[in-house]
């Protein structure tokens, strides 16, 4: 797992996803940090210093790091992912 940051989140975010294995997402919030870990087994993680201040950056990646991949019905989805990669 990694986490990366810039201006936005956004470009840093396109160019890691342009790296094999990578399932690199951006988030703004606490939802999406979990989410995108559970459901999608995200493992970079990219935030915007613009856009988000210290505090809520701070939460985003404890629960970002605190989530697991849940699996199951989640699974078909991450394989089709990483089908697109070859």
């Amino acid at each position: 797992r990694g986490i990366l940051i810039c201006g936005t989140g956004i470009g840093i975010g396109i160019a890691a996803n342009k790296i094999a294995g990578i399932r690199a997402a951006l988030c703004h919030d606490t939802f999406s940090a979990h989410a995108c870990r559970e459901h999608n087994d995200a493992n970079i993680l990219t935030m915007g210093e613009r856009v988000i201040g210290p505090g809520l950056a701070k939460d985003i990646v404890t629960i970002w790091m605190a989530t697991d991949f849940e699996g199951g019905r989640h699974e078909r989805r991450v394989k089709k992912i990483k089908a697109l990669e070859k």
